[in-house]
């Protein structure tokens, strides 16, 4: 596998930021394309897609690399073996061994292994390990303020990008092929939004009507808020609120892109915030912090970064934002509470302990999970009910 000089460098370059500098591996990539305006489509495709593959199989990659030269310099040349033509001999035959060691095979830590199978059991956990391997898909939602998604894909072929709907997924669209959609026509319109295709079921989950007032409480950028305004057709409120300034910031630029008149962000800086909106809403959302083990295809860099400290710490957060934000709604109205989690400690049994401290006050309506072996991002969402 011949790889001209400048372009392994920034492979090289992207990992030792990933890795030992411990920064997000989609904020390195960006940085790193920026940095050199010469590389053409293909090139920067290619460092894209090197650097993704060797961080996903980081663990395999290293056990197959000589004991003694286990640097980056070194994995990246065993990766080169393995993705050329005529992978060396003494490379087939370790990775063939690593295939009776699935915590190696699959290429996670050890800690990750031990959990999956003790809140999954073995047989599911080995099922979804091999799908979390897989490359995500791009998918779109069609921002039904402006447009359908038949006349959506019609535009988007015009820009050469081919797409497929899913059944299931009424406002989805998935790119045949993976292409930059941000430089279209299309996107600067404000005609879609890339959003998982499991993500997209959230907002239609929430029984929405028009006129309601609806509290997005952990909003980040904004992807469910815009949805949920799109599907209340910009009648009614959406008050999308989180603690990081920026993030909503983005949003409002989102909201103003896609046309959305009826969100109001608002920024968390004490449980004021919540108190301000006590029993004032017919919808709650909460798509809480988690440990985001539904999503490690779109995110492979988790696997290293994820440890079981962190996830115990974010349980903790779960429930206590379960019991705060519960007391902005209304009687009557529901809250939906969701994950990009497939573990049932940070879904089913955060709601069942929810449900069981709060004395009859509260009921499950209805709960909804979503592996990664059903296509895209694995999800949860539970609706709950206050009486």
């Amino acid at each position: 596998m011949k790889i001209h000089q400048n372009i392994a460098e920034a492979i090289i370059r992207s990992l030792h930021e990933i890795f030992n500098e411990n920064r997000y591996a989609d904020k390195v990539i960006e940085r790193v394309l920026k940095s050199n305006p010469k590389w053409g489509a293909r090139d920067r495709r290619f460092i894209a897609e090197s650097t993704y593959e060797i961080v996903r199989w980081y663990r395999l990659l290293q056990y197959a690399t000589p004991q003694n030269k286990r640097e980056i310099e070194s994995i990246f040349g065993t990766y080169c073996d393995w993705r050329g033509d005529f992978p060396s001999e003494s490379l087939l035959q370790k990775l063939d061994s690593a295939q009776t060691i699935r915590k190696i095979r699959e290429s996670i830590p050890d800690w990750m292994e031990d959990l999956g199978v003790k809140e999954l059991g073995e047989e599911k956990w080995e099922h979804e390990l091999s799908f979390l391997n897989q490359e995500a898909k791009v998918v779109l939602r069609t921002n039904t303020l402006k447009t359908t998604k038949e006349e959506l894909q019609k535009k988007l072929r015009e820009s050469e990008i081919d797409t497929l709907t899913a059944e299931g997924y009424p406002d989805a669209l998935i790119l045949s092929k993976r292409k930059n959609v941000f430089t279209t026509p299309s996107f600067k319109e404000g005609l879609f939004e890339v959003q998982d295709a499991s993500s997209q079921l959230v907002a239609p989950f929430m029984q929405l009507k028009n006129g309601m007032r609806v509290v997005d409480a952990c909003a980040g950028a904004g992807g469910k808020a815009l949805h949920i305004s799109s599907l209340m057709q910009n009648k009614g409120k959406v008050i999308a609120m989180d603690n990081v300034q920026w993030k909503l910031d983005e949003l409002k630029k989102r909201a103003r892109r896609a046309s959305s008149s009826n969100i109001e962000t608002r920024i968390i800086e004490s449980t004021e915030a919540i108190k301000r909106l006590k029993e004032s809403a017919d919808r709650v959302l909460l798509d809480v912090p988690c440990s985001g083990l539904g999503v490690l295809r779109r995110n492979p860099d988790a696997k290293w970064k994820l440890s079981l400290e962190f996830i115990e710490r974010t349980k903790v957060l779960q429930q206590q934002i379960l019991t705060d934000y519960s007391s902005m709604l209304k009687k009557g109205g529901l809250m939906i509470y969701s994950t990009c989690s497939i573990l049932p400690s940070e879904n089913e049994l955060q709601v069942e302990e929810f449900i069981k401290n709060q004395n009859g006050a509260f009921e499950l309506e209805e709960q909804k999970n979503i592996l990664p072996s059903d296509g895209f991002d694995g999800f949860y969402m539970a609706r709950i009910k206050k009486k």
